[in-house]
């Protein structure tokens, strides 16, 4: 009776996130109910299962996270101001997020693109910073970063083959 009551109140929360977190005149989902502004986390809503990587509306978001967010194969966090101005670099495991994404959506080729310029990104030993700078490839933030690393095996994980079918 428990996972019913809490099924019934996920089923609401969803519902609620849908209808009030997509923009019309963004054709995107926002940063917040009845946002303006993108942000890339909102990729993650096809990992967690609130919509379906083919809807038309979380296809549109991702295309209108590239057009703001995307600085060749690196993706910024989101487009607010914050204490520091615009964001100016990329946050890696965003890039990683949108690797997901395009993976889910049927657009593998381009995220394989985008996973090997993460890999060309990285240092000597492997490692990925918190953010990369899309011009110089200069590495920010935080170092080594764990979610870097994370993403980049989810991302390699995403875009490779099931076991069974190359067994």
């Amino acid at each position: 009776d428990r996972a019913a009551y809490w099924q019934q109140h996920a089923s609401a929360m969803r519902d609620y996130l849908l209808n009030n977190a997509w923009s019309e005149k963004r054709q995107a989902f926002t940063d917040s109910l009845g946002g303006e502004y993108l942000d890339a986390s909102v990729l993650l809503m096809a990992e967690v299962g609130i919509i379906d990587p083919k809807d038309p509306r979380f296809v549109s978001t991702v295309e209108a996270l590239e057009k703001a967010l995307c600085d060749g194969p690196f993706m910024r966090r989101y487009e607010a101001p914050d204490d520091f101005g615009a964001p100016e670099v990329a946050f890696n495991i965003c890039t990683f997020w949108r690797i997901d994404a395009l993976a889910r959506i049927g657009r593998q080729a381009q995220g394989r693109e985008i996973f090997e310029a993460m890999l060309a990104a990285r240092n000597h030993l492997g490692l990925l910073s918190e953010d990369t700078h899309p011009i110089t490839g200069e590495m920010w933030g935080n170092f080594p970063q764990t979610y870097s690393m994370v993403g980049l095996i989810n991302g390699a994980v995403r875009l490779s083959e099931p076991w069974d079918t190359v067994i």
